[in-house]
C-alpha cells in the first residue's frame, strides 16, 4: 500500500480506545468456538491469555500502534499471531472485521450510555439538594425574557429534574436498541461454520440478537440515535447555562457561582468570567454538528458494509467525550452556586408578578376571563402611576375599576407570598405541591 494511502485510511489513531471492548468481544467468540468443537478448550486458553497479555501490553503503552495495521482490530489480531503463530490465525474463524466493529462499537456506546446515565442521576441530586437548600426562596418566573409570575426556587430545580429525567428515560430507551449482538453477522451473509450465536451474545451481555446479517454490517442507527440523545442533553445543559449566566450578572444578581469554575480577565482586575458556562453552552454546538455528521455520513449509503463507515467513530466519540466533560463540571456548579436571597428579595415586587393571582382570584367572584384581564390591567396601570405595588393600592383604587370589588378577599392573592400559596393545580408552584414532589423525588433518587 502507498504510504499516502495508509495514512488517508488508516484509524488506529482513534479507534484504539476501542481495545477492551475488541478484546472482551474476541474471548467472547473464541470461547464460543471451543464450545462448538472449532477450538480446542487448550488452543482456546491460549487465545484467551495472550489476549489478556494484549490487552496489559496496551495499557503499559508496550504495543506501538502502526498505521500499516490501519485499525485497533487488526493490531490486536497480528500480536496475537505473533505469539500464537496458527493457534492465533485461528481466532478469526466465522468472524468479518465488518461485525466485530459493530460489535466493539455497541459494547462501548453500551458503556458510556451507562456513564452518562449516572453522571445525570447526579445531577439531579445536586438539584434536588437545592431544593432543601434553598426552602422556601421565591424568584420570579420568566416568559419572552420578562418577569412572569412567582415561584418557589425549589419549583425551579425540580422543572431541571424532568428535564434531565426525560434525557435519561431516553438513553434507557436508546439502550435497548444498542444492546443487540451482531456477533456472528460475518462480512454480510453469514457464516457455514457451525456457531452458537446466542451463546457469545450472552457471554457479552447483549439481550438480543441482530435478526438480519445484511443489515448487521451496515446499522449505525444506534450511533445516530445515541447521539440525538446527546444532542438533547447538550441542549438541556446549553440552556441551564446560559440562564445562569444571565443570573450571575450585576444586572440580574440572583447566583452567585463557585470561584474554582470561573475565571478572571487579562486585564480587568475586577472580572469573575463564567467561563465554564460559557464553554458548556458552546460545547453543545460541537454535539449538535456531530448528530448531523452522522446522518449526512448514513444518508447515501447502499447495503451493506461501505468503508465510509469508519468516519462514524471521530463524531461518536466526540459527543460522548464532551457531553461527559460538561456533566462532570454541572454537577459541582450545581452544588456550589449560590442564590443571592436578600437581592432577590428587594427585586421581587418589581414587575407584577402578582398580576395573574389577583386576576384569577377576581375571576372566583364570577367575572369571566377577559374581563378579569381587562380589569387587572387598569389596576397595573393606576399602581404604575402612583410607583406603588398592587398590594399598595388603596380600596378606593380597587372600587375605582369596579365598584363591586371585594377588596379584603382579593388582597389575599397580592404579594410575591401571596400568589405562590394561592396555587391550587397539579403541577403548580404551590408549596405543597412542592413539597409532595420533592419527597417523590427523593423517594425516587
Amino acid at each position: 500500500m502507498d504510504q499516502s494511502l495508509a495514512r488517508f485510511s488508516e484509524s488506529i489513531s482513534f479507534d484504539h480506545r476501542l481495545y477492551k471492548h475488541d478484546i472482551r468481544g474476541s474471548i467472547a467468540h473464541a470461547r464460543m468456538l471451543a464450545k462448538q468443537g472449532i477450538l480446542t478448550d487448550p488452543e482456546f486458553l491460549q487465545i484467551e491469555r495472550e489476549l489478556l497479555s494484549i490487552q496489559d501490553r496496551i495499557e503499559r503503552q508496550e504495543l506501538p500502534f502502526r498505521i500499516e495495521l490501519e485499525d485497533i482490530h487488526m493490531h490486536i489480531e497480528q500480536a496475537l499471531i505473533d505469539a500464537l503463530g496458527d493457534v492465533g490465525r485461528k481466532l478469526h474463524t466465522a468472524r468479518s472485521r465488518n461485525d466485530q466493529i459493530a460489535t466493539d462499537l455497541r459494547l462501548w456506546v453500551r458503556d458510556q450510555l451507562d456513564h452518562v446515565d449516572e453522571l445525570l442521576e447526579q445531577l439531579q441530586r445536586a438539584f434536588l439538594s437545592r431544593c432543601d437548600l434553598d426552602h422556601g426562596v421565591i424568584l420570579p418566573a420568566y416568559t419572552h425574557m420578562q418577569r412572569a409570575q412567582p415561584v418557589l426556587a425549589a419549583h425551579y430545580w425540580l422543572a431541571y429534574m424532568e428535564k434531565l429525567q426525560r434525557d435519561r428515560s431516553r438513553l434507557a430507551d436508546c439502550r435497548r436498541r444498542v444492546n443487540s449482538c451482531p456477533l456472528g453477522g460475518a462480512a454480510v451473509a453469514g457464516t457455514s461454520m457451525p456457531i452458537d450465536r446466542r451463546m457469545t451474545a450472552q457471554l457479552l451481555g447483549f439481550e438480543s440478537l441482530a435478526a438480519n446479517s445484511i443489515d448487521i454490517s451496515s446499522d449505525r442507527d444506534f450511533a445516530v440515535e445515541s447521539v440525538f440523545v446527546l444532542s438533547m442533553i447538550a441542549t438541556h445543559l446549553s440552556g441551564w447555562a446560559e440562564e445562569w449566566i444571565l443570573w450571575s450578572t450585576t444586572e440580574f444578581g440572583f447566583l452567585k457561582l463557585p470561584q474554582a469554575f470561573c475565571t478572571g480577565s487579562s486585564i480587568m482586575p475586577q472580572k469573575v468570567n463564567p467561563d465554564t458556562l460559557e464553554l458548556t453552552r458552546g460545547k453543545s454546538a460541537r454535539v449538535i454538528g456531530n448528530l448531523q455528521t452522522l446522518l449526512v455520513l448514513l444518508k447515501g449509503l447502499p447495503l451493506a458494509y461501505n468503508r465510509d463507515l469508519q468516519e462514524d467513530k471521530p463524531p461518536l466519540f466526540d459527543a460522548f467525550d464532551t457531553v461527559i466533560a460538561c456533566l462532570e463540571l454541572a454537577v459541582p456548579i450545581v452544588q456550589g452556586s449560590k442564590l443571592q436571597t436578600e437581592a432577590i428579595a428587594k427585586r421581587l415586587d418589581q414587575g407584577y408578578l402578582d398580576a395573574t393571582a389577583l386576576m384569577e382570584a377576581i375571576m372566583l367572584q364570577g367575572i369571566p376571563q377577559r374581563t378579569a384581564h381587562h380589569k387587572v390591567g387598569a389596576l397595573v396601570a393606576l399602581a404604575k402611576e402612583q410607583n406603588i405595588t398592587l398590594a399598595e393600592l388603596s380600596d378606593q383604587d380597587f372600587l375605582q375599576v369596579d365598584p363591586n370589588f371585594v377588596g379584603k378577599s382579593l388582597r389575599k392573592s397580592l404579594g410575591v407570598q401571596g400568589a405562590v400559596e394561592s396555587y391550587r393545580s397539579l403541577g403548580s408552584s404551590g408549596p405543597e405541591f412542592v413539597a409532595e414532589q420533592i419527597a417523590l423525588w427523593k423517594n425516587k433518587l
